[in-house]
């Protein structure tokens, strides 16, 4: 009965034959293989990443951001972050991915300090900022840690090495600007040698401080730098708000000196002029002129003598009528 069942079964499913049906399975597993392949060779390549395209595990070209296709099971590829990160030193901590972050009783000034050139210590901190430039010799030369501490090495070795040419003064003050554009030119060079696909953009100093031991000499010797520039700078506007009047003082005494040089000169060429007109009158006639030459002396003489008694050289005293000097006559 089963038997009788089982042959009398109908294959037509809705009226459907078995090549149907399967023409139909091979249908569905069709499209499904084609979504499959068009979903693996699709890919997305954002506004800040580049893809990097390997056939056969090799290069084979970048991609650049939008919607990319390569080919399923040959090519495979890798996304790069083209943006710029920046690394803090000298932890090594990656603001944008948090790579070897430190916990906080780590980061201890202890590890920040570097010696300078006259044998003190300085705590420096400093951040490093860098950006994939070539993706495809990136890929082949670090991954996300390698990279973090090739940086690290980097920027330490480099860091120390220069603050270690400035002294400590130099470091905490005057010369921070030019220790940091140092410290980039030469951390850039280095990479330059890795020809990894990757350079430093930029290089700031954070903290430069003494250690906190000698933190309140420090601050002593800063303030007493400062009074001194304010004193430096009183002293000097008071040398420029007096100096011109001294200048003006100086200039004045020195024209009033040419002028009375002048003056006096001029005299002197008229007193010799006068003496040489004399003196030609005199070879003329130098009995008269002896006689003139006399008469004014004499004039200039008697016009500061004052008074003046003119006495007869045959008068026998001052006042005629008495007979001064002469013997009584008998009466």
């Amino acid at each position: 009965m089963a038997r009788d069942n089982f042959s009398n079964f109908d294959f037509d499913l809705n009226g459907k034959s078995p090549q149907q049906i399967a023409g139909g399975a091979l249908l569905i597993f069709g499209l499904v293989v084609i979504a499959y392949v068009v979903w693996s060779a699709a890919y997305v390549v954002d506004a800040h990443e580049q893809a990097v395209v390997l056939r056969f595990g090799k290069y084979h070209t970048t991609a650049p951001p939008g919607l990319r296709f390569k080919l399923p099971g040959i090519d495979q590829r890798v996304l790069v972050d083209m943006s710029e990160k920046s690394m803090k030193l000298p932890w090594g901590y990656n603001e944008r991915s948090n790579t070897d972050f430190p916990s906080e009783g780590s980061r201890s000034d202890d590890r920040s300090l570097i010696l300078t050139g006259d044998l003190y210590a300085a705590v420096v901190e400093w951040n490093v900022f860098w950006r994939v430039t070539e993706p495809e010799k990136f890929i082949f030369s670090f991954n996300e840690q390698h990279v973090n501490r090739v940086l690290l090495a980097v920027a330490r070795s480099t860091m120390h090495r220069i603050v270690g040419d400035y002294s400590a003064d130099e470091t905490l003050t005057v010369k921070r600007e030019e220790i940091a554009l140092q410290a980039l030119s030469e951390m850039k060079d280095a990479l330059v040698l890795y020809d990894a696909g990757i350079e430093i953009t930029n290089l700031q100093l954070q903290r430069v401080t003494p250690p906190d031991s000698v933190k309140p000499s420090f601050d002593a010797v800063n303030a007493s730098i400062q009074e001194k520039g304010q004193l430096v700078y009183e002293a000097t506007r008071e040398r420029n708000s007096i100096l011109p009047m001294a200048r003006a003082q100086a200039d004045k005494l020195v024209r009033e000196a040419e002028g009375y040089s002048s003056r006096r000169l001029s005299e002197a060429q008229g007193e010799i002029s006068a003496l040489l007109a004399k003196y030609e009158s005199y070879k003329l006639a130098p009995e008269i002129t002896r006689q003139r030459m006399y008469l004014e002396t004499m004039e200039r003489v008697f016009a500061t003598a004052g008074r003046k008694l003119i006495l007869d050289e045959q008068l026998k005293g001052l006042v005629p009528l008495m007979q001064i000097g002469q013997p009584a006559a008998n009466p």
